[in-house]
C-alpha cells in the first residue's frame, strides 16, 4: 500500500534534504557527496518558503548547538558504531530521550543528520549518507510527523523555534546580540508573511 504524501511529510523531507546538503557542501571532499539522487520537490510557493526560512533557522540553532562541542564528540564516538538503522536510531533516540517531542529537538534531530553525514564522509565511508538520509525520513514518518500534525504543522513551528534562537542567543556578547535580534526579527516577519499567505489560500 503506497503512502500517501502530506504537505507536513514533504516539506520534513525536502528540508531534511537540504540541511544535510548544505552541511555536506562544507566538507572538502575528494568527490562531491549528494544526499539524495531522488527529486524531492515542495508543490507550492508556500512550502517552499516554509522549507527556506526553517532552514535558515536550523542552521541558526546549530551553529549555537555546534560551539557547545559535546554533539560532535558523541556524534564522534557513534561513527564507528553506526552499521545499521537499529544502531542510527539508538542514536537519535537519544535526541528524545525522554519521549518529548518539541520543535527544538526536531529541528536537533535534523540538523544532527547533517553532522553525522558529514563525520562519516570525513570518516571515509560516504555510502552511509543516503541511509542516514533513509533512517531519518523513516523515524520522522513514523515517530514525528504525526505529533508535526497534531500541533498545526510545520508553519506553527515559528514562533517556537524564534523563541529557542533568542534564548540562544542571550549569551552572546551584547553588540553580536543586537545584531542577531534585528535578523530574528526579520525571520519572525518573513514568518507572518508566509502565515499570511497561508490563510489566503
Amino acid at each position: 500500500m503506497a503512502c500517501v504524501e502530506t504537505s507536513d511529510y514533504r516539506v520534513g523531507a525536502v528540508l531534511l534534504n537540504r540541511v544535510m546538503q548544505e552541511q555536506l557542501d562544507e566538507v572538502s571532499s575528494d568527490v562531491p557527496v549528494v544526499v539524495s539522487t531522488e527529486t524531492q520537490e515542495v508543490e507550492s510557493d508556500q512550502e517552499q518558503k516554509i522549507v527556506s526560512q526553517l532552514a535558515m533557522m536550523i542552521r541558526t540553532i546549530g551553529d549555537a548547538v555546534k560551539k557547545d562541542g559535546k554533539l560532535d564528540d558523541a556524534i564522534d564516538g557513534m561513527v564507528g558504531k553506526m552499521t545499521s538503522k537499529t544502531s542510527y536510531w539508538k542514536l537519535v533516540e537519544n535526541v528524545f530521550e525522554d519521549s518529548q517531542i518539541t520543535w527544538e529537538r526536531i529541528v536537533v534531530l535534523f540538523y544532527v543528520a547533517g553532522r553525522i553525514a558529514v563525520k562519516v564522509v570525513i570518516a571515509h565511508i560516504p555510502q552511509l549518507v543516503k541511509d542516514i538520509l533513509k533512517w531519518t525520513l523513516e523515524y520522522f514518518r513514523n515517530k514525528l510527523l504525526d505529533w508535526i500534525q497534531k500541533h498545526g504543522g510545520w508553519m506553527n513551528s515559528f514562533a517556537e523555534l524564534a523563541r529557542v534562537q533568542v534564548e540562544k542567543m542571550s549569551s552572546m556578547n551584547t553588540w553580536s546580540s543586537g545584531f542577531i535580534l534585528v535578523f530574528l526579527g526579520g525571520v519572525i516577519l518573513g514568518s507572518v508573511i508566509t502565515w499570511r499567505l497561508a490563510r489566503r489560500t
